[in-house]
């Protein structure tokens, strides 16, 4: 009897230690009755939030794949972290936003985060890059730098990319070398450039993607753990990305993969573990732009 009191007081604990859930900031199809649902694909369960951070706390990697402009997905990604920090102690976070040459400035501000010496213009002491919308991710990197673990770059330096590009070096193992894997991201990269990338670049912008997928891989391999990756959501796909580098490199290594997905937006039990389904925002013709 007294175990199971104990038991029951250390999971009320647990609950109280989980931090609210943000508000819902997406426009769009918010009166979905799947908003807000947690699935985890293999068993078609649905989960509580809590549920899922206590799953996702045992992985020594967590790889949660984000659509880059919904701020419901960055609301999540910064909750999950802090839900993860109060259950065990956090070994590293992992960021596609930030390339090996950031590093240096990221250490260093957050070692004057650790003294109470936070830069005027922080986005500037980091030399954020303008592509990644700073309104979006800064709430979780700023949470990250107030924390006694690393935050780590897992891209490639734009110099790297220029090199992959030029040489496009093999990429060794089975896993991610794949025939119908490569097919699957060259149809994604066509996709993507709207059908206007010409064919004798393919080979080129291919490899390029699975060598970043190959970065994050190896950072995610080198990093404390446990250790939590944000990227885009291709990224992190089981069937596509990061995992199966992550078998290459070393069998078994043990992640869990995490989609946050726009409601509507199909993710099977190939691409993830589980899919968390959000509110969306407007749909943007970006082919459209491209072909002006």
């Amino acid at each position: 009897m007294r175990s199971l009191i104990l038991g029951c007081v250390l999971v009320l604990g647990a609950c109280t230690r989980t931090p609210p859930l943000p508000d819902w900031q997406s426009p769009e199809k918010r009166d979905q009755p799947t908003v807000g649902q947690i699935r985890d694909l293999r068993s078609g369960a649905t989960l509580t939030p809590e549920e899922l951070v206590a799953r996702l706390s045992d992985a020594p990697r967590v790889l949660v794949g984000e659509q880059h402009d919904n701020p419901d997905h960055h609301a999540l990604e910064r909750w999950l972290l802090q839900a993860l920090d109060a259950r065990r102690p956090q070994g590293s976070l992992a960021l596609e936003m930030l390339v090996p040459e950031q590093q240096g400035r990221v250490d260093a501000v957050r070692a004057a985060f650790q003294r109470d010496q936070l830069p005027a213009d922080l986005p500037q002491a980091l030399a954020w890059q303008k592509g990644w919308d700073w309104t979006l991710y800064g709430p979780l990197v700023r949470y990250a730098l107030e924390q006694p673990y690393p935050m780590l770059a897992a891209n490639l330096d734009r110099a790297e990319i220029m090199d992959i590009y030029t040489r496009r070096p093999d990429l060794a193992g089975q896993a991610s070398t794949a025939a119908p894997v490569r097919q699957a991201l060259q149809a994604q990269i066509r996709d993507a450039h709207c059908g206007l990338l010409p064919e004798t670049q393919m080979p080129a912008m291919l490899a390029v993607q699975q060598q970043r997928d190959r970065r994050m891989a190896e950072r995610l391999l080198a990093a404390p753990q446990p250790t939590l990756l944000v990227a885009g959501a291709y990224h992190v796909r089981r069937d596509l990305g990061v995992p199966l580098h992550l078998q290459d490199l070393q069998p078994a290594s043990g992640e869990a993969v995490l989609i946050l997905a726009e409601v509507g937006k199909a993710v099977t039990a190939d691409a993830a573990d589980y899919v968390w389904y959000t509110p969306a925002v407007p749909e943007q013709d970006h082919c459209a732009q491209l072909r002006r």
